[in-house]
């Protein structure tokens, strides 16, 4: 039977194993950690399994009693049939209460066979009403509403199990890899990791503008930066900056995502767009800067733990339309460059005060 999230009288939990849904993207499956760590602290002795893409499975490292399963949404688990078959895989692996955090198609038909089998599912409220009335050019309601992670932790709450993110501790940093540190040459400066990318232009910072940004920190020679990326255009354009400045290794390509991870735990900081690679940094306590271009903190997407003076925001008064949307894949004519209006001395100050 369904259980709305709006449930606030908790009854004494009875599931020993939870199902935790959340299939993508990058960021949001990273927003989890800290509400799953938090979640074992409270609770050691139920068992977590996160059903989500192989790739992501290294997120989850450091959290103890979880096990990820693998949710082959592109094969074995396409489609109707395949759910089903999903399904009944899950139901063997014990799973008595699911925490949808997704709330998508695919988990929809997840719930639906699973609360026809007796088994409790919540599910996220993503807050489409505020965040429309966020987003509307007319009638906007400009405020700060619930974050993601909150709304990550309302679900266990629905479930029977109440946790205060407050108490959210996280993990001593990881053992660097040969790897990694035969690429950081063993530096003694600051590490800063960059990500200059996002998935939609309207929040990525200009190239041109991040470069002087680079220009300057390597000037300086105080830090030693790592470059962020993916995919072969990504790559490319990472690698030209990376020959041009010795301060500067990209990394795009030449370390396994686990070393990845354990990378971007040790640095000093990280300087990122609003994207996967902020909330990757946030979840391990790393101080992170971000550019917003037409999405804002507002939404409920500000990194996990960071102040708001860390996120660095365009010309407000001069584009009121912002935030245009959620995810940054919609905006008005003229909006093509807000990130212009944030400049490279800006970004400076931000990294120099940390």
């Amino acid at each position: 039977m369904n259980q709305n999230i709006a449930t606030t009288e908790h009854k004494k939990p009875e599931a020993g194993h939870i199902l935790v849904i959340r299939l993508s993207a990058m960021g949001d499956v990273a927003m989890t950690v800290p509400v799953l760590r938090t979640f074992r602290a409270a609770y050691p002795d139920v068992k977590l399994t996160v059903l989500t893409r192989k790739f992501f499975a290294p997120i989850f490292s450091d959290i103890d009693n979880l096990e990820v399963y693998h949710a082959d949404v592109d094969g074995n688990h396409k489609g109707i049939l395949g759910l089903s078959r999903l399904a009944n895989e899950l139901k063997k692996q014990g799973i008595d209460a699911v925490a949808d955090l997704h709330h998508v198609l695919r988990s929809n038909v997840l719930k639906t066979i699973f609360s026809l089998r007796g088994i409790k599912v919540v599910q996220v409220d993503k807050g489409r009403a505020e965040k429309k009335a966020l987003t509307q050019s007319v009638n906007k309601v400009f405020e700060q509403l619930k974050t993601t992670h909150q709304r990550y932790a309302d679900v266990f709450s629905a479930l029977g199990y109440p946790i205060d993110l407050r108490h959210h501790k996280f993990p001593k940093k990881q053992p660097l890899s040969p790897n990694i540190l035969s690429l950081a040459q063993n530096s003694t400066k600051k590490w800063l990791g960059i990500a200059p990318f996002a998935q939609y232009e309207s929040k990525t910072y200009p190239l041109e503008l991040m470069i002087k940004v680079i220009e300057e920190l390597d000037k300086g020679d105080q830090y030693e930066m790592f470059l962020f990326g993916g995919g072969k255009r990504e790559t490319d354009l990472l690698n030209n900056i990376d020959s041009k400045y010795k301060n500067v290794t990209n990394i795009a390509g030449k370390l396994s995502f686990e070393d990845e991870l354990k990378l971007i735990g040790n640095l000093d900081a990280m300087l990122s767009m609003d994207s996967g690679n902020a909330h990757l940094a946030a979840m391990y306590g790393v101080p992170t800067i971000t550019l917003w271009g037409v999405t804002h903190p507002f939404a409920g997407f500000m990194p996990f733990g960071q102040p708001m003076e860390h996120a660095i925001l365009p010309n407000l008064a001069k584009y009121d339309q912002i935030p245009t949307s959620i995810y940054g894949n919609k905006f008005p004519p003229g909006y093509e460059k807000v990130m212009h209006t944030i400049t490279p001395e800006t970004v400076l100050e931000a990294i120099n005060n940390l």
